[in-house]
């Protein structure tokens, strides 16, 4: 029994990406000094260059998932490359601005949907790792993300350009069965990293 619980803790750390602990804001181009005493900053997405797991193209994965899942149950392929989908909008993002909007509270600062704000985060998932929890292992998910800042009014000049990659999502006490929950909770680390990046040495 020692030898399989051994067996076992050494297959679960080889699941663990390397350099989960150490997601840091990196690569930085530019500067992001022009947030200096903004009140409402707004933030678009961006998803469409984004490997996923062993694919490069994120629609190779989502093929892959669609047929799988018909092939167990009809229907329920459809089903889930909707919620794929759905929860960038529904959980995601919400997620990342909630967190970085707490961060950046004592500056006074929101960030969201705010079209008519001078600036606009462009927050770009080069990177998603599903991972997965079926109890007695598991692999956690993490993205990357690459984070850049235009002139609301002319999103095509950037300002300021950073990555932050390895972004862990998963649950501390074991319970992110739902890929959906651990891409949440690394969208939400991602805008804690990067508005503690801003408080410390931009803000």
């Amino acid at each position: 029994m020692r030898v399989l619980s051994l067996l076992i803790f050494a297959f679960l750390l080889q699941t663990i990406p390397n350099s989960l602990q150490a997601q840091k804001v990196k690569d930085i181009e530019g500067s992001f000094e022009a947030l200096k005493g903004q009140k409402k900053v707004n933030v678009f997405y961006v998803y469409d260059n984004m490997g996923v797991g062993d694919f490069e193209k994120e629609a190779d994965y989502v093929n892959k998932k669609i047929k799988e899942k018909n092939e167990d149950e009809p229907g329920t392929g459809e089903e889930w490359a909707r919620k794929w989908v759905d929860d960038r909008e529904a959980r995601f993002e919400p997620k990342f601005e909630e967190l970085m909007t707490e961060y950046l509270q004592e500056h006074g600062m929101v960030t969201g949907r705010y079209p008519n704000a001078e600036y606009t985060l462009i927050v770009e998932t080069t990177f998603t790792e599903p991972g997965f929890n079926v109890g007695v292992m598991r692999r956690p998910a993490f993205i990357n993300l690459e984070i850049k800042l235009a002139k609301t009014s002319d999103m095509k000049k950037i300002v300021g350009k950073c990555t932050i990659k390895k972004i862990p999502g998963r649950d501390a006490m074991g319970f992110d069965f739902d890929t959906g929950y651990r891409l949440q909770e690394a969208y939400a680390k991602g805008g804690k990293t990067f508005a503690k990046y801003l408080d410390n040495k931009v803000l």
